[in-house]
């Protein structure tokens, strides 16, 4: 081996030890979130010659919203109360004198479906007379629609048109009412409207059961106590029983006559709960949706902030909960802000030069109709 070869197998080894393009790992690599939540990726270098910078960049070019915030030193990138508009290919981009290093993370935006019947029942209708009921449904993808009656899986004849699917029903005798279900389903999920339809002045004829809700729709707020009732008539006496679709009733329930009452609910009570009335005559439900609000749980991006005289200086508040959430930044201790110090209705506070006097304590207090949370900064400004 001459001296030429040996200096060139020496330049590579010391090139490859202290000249390495970043490598980049990233997690999560796939993540499905709901509209309005919030998802952060976390970008890792993992081998390369320091220092290495880090960006993101959409696959699609387009830009990546004002909803999308990074972490301050680039690593953590987070969609904040996630839109349609954030569905894609985010790629992480790690760049050093030798090199780039790239990593892509997918979102998808679940869209389970929705379903709204119109007109609400439940409907008395005349014998011989004719009733339009009509379902929307949104959800994506697009979902399969069927009309069914309870007590049978054949799905009725129907016209679509776009979004919506309308049923017509003639109703000439009692076996011509019931309760009509609206299923829509696909990948993401299944949703179901009601609608009952009863036949005038036939009810108390035959003695059929009919039940009935004080209220079909109830708005609450974490860890409140709410109570449904239901009210049935008929001959015999019907035996109402209270469930919630798809799902048990919560744990913490009390069930009293036609009284359901929830103590202490929460976000996951929220859904539709059903009443219904049962004889030797038959059966009928009635249908309470119930929405249950939560107060602001604010985090921030960073927990303390290190920077120098005449740095920029960027802290992202965050917050779960019910939305519209508002964001106030102050200073604790009484301490008055920086006067170039702007923010915006997301929750970012920016000061685009520090001094040293802006070092200190920096909260963040999100607030939506229900309560508020507070999260803490520090900030150090070194000279």
């Amino acid at each position: 081996m001459n001296l030429q070869t040996a200096a060139l197998i020496l330049s590579a080894v010391l090139h490859t030890v202290w000249g390495q393009s970043p490598v980049v790992s990233i997690r999560p690599r796939t993540a499905a979130v709901n509209l309005g939540e919030t998802v952060s990726f976390h970008c890792r270098v993992t081998s390369g010659s320091q220092p290495v910078q880090l960006e993101w960049k959409r696959t699609n070019n387009q830009p990546l919203g004002d909803n999308v915030k990074l972490g301050p030193d680039g690593a953590v990138l987070t969609v904040a109360n996630v839109r349609l508009s954030n569905q894609g290919s985010y790629r992480c981009i790690a760049t050093n004198a030798q090199g780039k290093g790239m990593i892509t993370a997918s979102l998808t935006i679940r869209q389970p479906p929705k379903v709204r019947v119109t007109p609400p029942g439940p409907l008395s209708v005349r014998a011989g007379e004719s009733v339009t009921l009509e379902c929307s449904v949104t959800g994506k993808p697009r979902p399969s629609i069927s009309w069914t009656k309870q007590g049978s899986e054949t799905p009725l004849v129907s016209t679509t048109t776009d979004a919506t699917v309308s049923l017509q029903v003639t109703v000439m005798s009692a076996e011509d009412t019931g309760i009509f279900v609206c299923r829509a389903q696909s990948t993401e999920g299944l949703a179901e409207g009601r609608v009952e339809l009863r036949l005038e002045g036939g009810a108390s004829a035959d003695g059929s059961p009919q039940a009935s809700v004080t209220k079909t729709d109830l708005t609450a707020v974490e860890g409140q106590r709410i109570t449904m009732h239901c009210h049935a008539t008929g001959s015999p006496t019907p035996v109402i029983s209270w469930s919630k679709l798809r799902a048990p009733l919560p744990w913490q329930h009390k069930v009293n006559g036609g009284i359901l009452t929830l103590n202490n609910v929460g976000r996951q009570d929220s859904g539709q709960y059903i009443c219904n009335a049962t004889s030797s005559k038959g059966s009928s439900e009635a249908y309470v949706q119930l929405e249950v609000d939560s107060p602001p749980y604010a985090t921030t991006l960073t927990d303390e902030a290190v920077a120098r005289p005449g740095d920029a200086l960027r802290l992202q508040c965050l917050a779960h909960g019910t939305h519209p959430i508002r964001f106030h930044w102050t200073r604790v201790g009484g301490a008055s802000m920086s006067t170039g110090a702007e923010t915006t209705k997301d929750g970012l506070l920016k000061i685009a030069q520090l001094k040293v006097k802006d070092s200190g304590m920096y909260k963040c207090v999100a607030t939506n109709h229900v309560g508020s949370s507070e999260a803490l900064t520090k900030v150090t400004v070194r000279a």
